[in-house]
């Protein structure tokens, strides 16, 4: 099995100014998620950056770096970009590996090229886990999915969804033992030829409304193949105070 991972580190953030630099455990957070990717397994780890700054970081530390537009609308744009210019086959696959996830595992970055791999009819594929946190459900920075008997995505959202109608009648104080809720991980492998298609996809409403970009690949009718993983990531960063969380990790 062979695979790129990508790693789309932008310098602009609205709540972390700079986050790919942010030092962790000594080092900057991009190269911390880089020396992940690494240990995936994958053929080569690019950091796909707007900032001249973040590409000389990754290449002190030994990572190739390819700079691309500032004004891409999502992460998958500007992976789309950097697939374009290395010219990879259409069957190659490519998996996009957040810039904010310094605690990933390598072995869920090769499950999720994997699965894609394992399921021709999807265009994309990416991971899940099961939540039981009433608090996780009814929280919209955390992404639900809900799935068909195969493991296709149906739809996504910052909602809790699935509704437990008796159960939530009086607000979501406890979610239902047999309710299949699961948190969307943000990680997607794709082959480069659905890479080509998506610029040309037209922006979905439920794509802006929900802000989430992989909507766009369902509302076109393309399928989405989801590998459940059955413990929780590491947590990601967004805030300061995720930052705080994860170099006490590091630690």
């Amino acid at each position: 099995m062979k695979f790129s991972v990508l790693i789309p580190a932008r310098y602009a953030s609205t709540r972390l100014p700079g986050k790919p630099l942010a030092e962790i455990g000594g080092k900057p957070m991009v190269v911390r998620v880089a020396e992940r990717a690494r240990r995936s397994g994958a053929v080569e780890v690019l950091i796909a950056t707007d900032h001249e700054r973040i590409a000389s970081v990754a290449r002190e530390h030994g990572f190739e770096a390819v700079m691309t537009r500032r004004d891409h609308a999502s992460g998958t744009d500007r992976i789309a970009e950097v697939a374009a210019r290395r010219r990879y086959p259409g069957g190659w696959v490519v998996v996009n590996v957040q810039g904010d996830e310094p605690l990933i595992a390598p072995a869920l970055i090769r499950r999720v090229a994997v699965n894609l791999a394992a399921h021709r009819d999807a265009v994309m594929a990416t991971a899940c886990h099961p939540v039981a946190s009433a608090r996780e459900v009814a929280n919209p920075n955390v992404v639900k999915v809900v799935l068909d008997h195969d493991g296709y995505a149906l739809y996504f959202s910052r909602a809790p969804i699935p509704w437990a109608r008796d159960a939530y009648a009086s607000g979501i104080r406890l979610v239902p033992r047999a309710l299949p809720v699961y948190r969307h991980l943000g990680i997607y492998a794709y082959r480069t030829a659905f890479l080509r298609a998506y610029t040309r996809l037209a922006p979905a409403a439920i794509e802006r409304f929900e802000a989430l970009e992989q909507l766009r690949a369902l509302a076109h009718g393309y399928r989405i193949h989801c590998a459940i993983t059955r413990s929780a990531p590491g947590p990601g960063v967004d805030t300061p105070a995720d930052l705080k969380r994860v170099r006490r990790a590091y630690r």
